[in-house]
């Protein structure tokens, strides 16, 4: 899914003006940047228009969330109101694709993260973006599970209930319909 192909004059267009309509209609998410400093970024970067291709193509409805003042460099992260609906039913990771005998999902959130061209969202990264809106009050998104946890079976995800945010866990095999994960990309 993350070949780096050329995208088609038309693809480019139609991509840049949904990003922009969605930068504009949500400045309080990345103020003291403007549009043209994110479309400096994005100009020759063919392989970060192609990993926000794919964040839209499953849903994810990219939008600029962070502005590096020193470096120039913009991070994108999934807004969707609710956990990309393209990246939904899957378990963790391989292993535990693998270690499914019956009911296998068709994929994993590692796996489809690193197909996207993006990383998962840490606990850190997913609790600043609920700072921004509020995100998965129906859904919830498993998030980059650390080692030790991982080590034992389990697996982190988050949602917002209750007007918190709120981590749980699970074993890294399960999935559920109204559960993705939310990405981020650093152009």
């Amino acid at each position: 899914m993350h070949d780096v192909e050329a995208m088609t004059g038309k693809e480019r267009e139609g991509l840049l003006a949904a990003l922009k309509r969605r930068f504009e209609a949500n400045i309080d998410r990345h103020e003291g940047i403007g549009w043209p400093a994110v479309l400096a970024r994005l100009e020759g970067n063919a392989a970060a228009l192609k990993a926000l291709q794919n964040m839209e193509k499953t849903g994810g409805e990219p939008d600029v969330i962070a502005h590096d003042e020193r470096s120039g460099a913009v991070t994108f992260c999934d807004c969707s109101a609710e956990s990309p609906a393209g990246r939904r039913s899957l378990c963790y990771d391989r292993e535990a694709l693998d270690a499914r005998k019956e009911n296998k999902p068709q994929g994993s959130a590692v796996e489809m993260a690193a197909a996207l061209g993006i990383e998962m969202l840490t606990e850190a990264q997913y609790r600043g973006l609920q700072t921004l809106g509020e995100f998965d009050t129906k859904t919830s998104s498993w998030i980059s599970t650390p080692a030790d946890v991982r080590s034992l079976g389990g697996a982190l995800f988050c949602d917002r209930r209750y007007g918190k945010v709120f981590v749980y866990h699970n074993g890294v095999q399960s999935y559920y319909a109204a559960r993705g994960f939310r990405g981020l990309l650093r152009v």
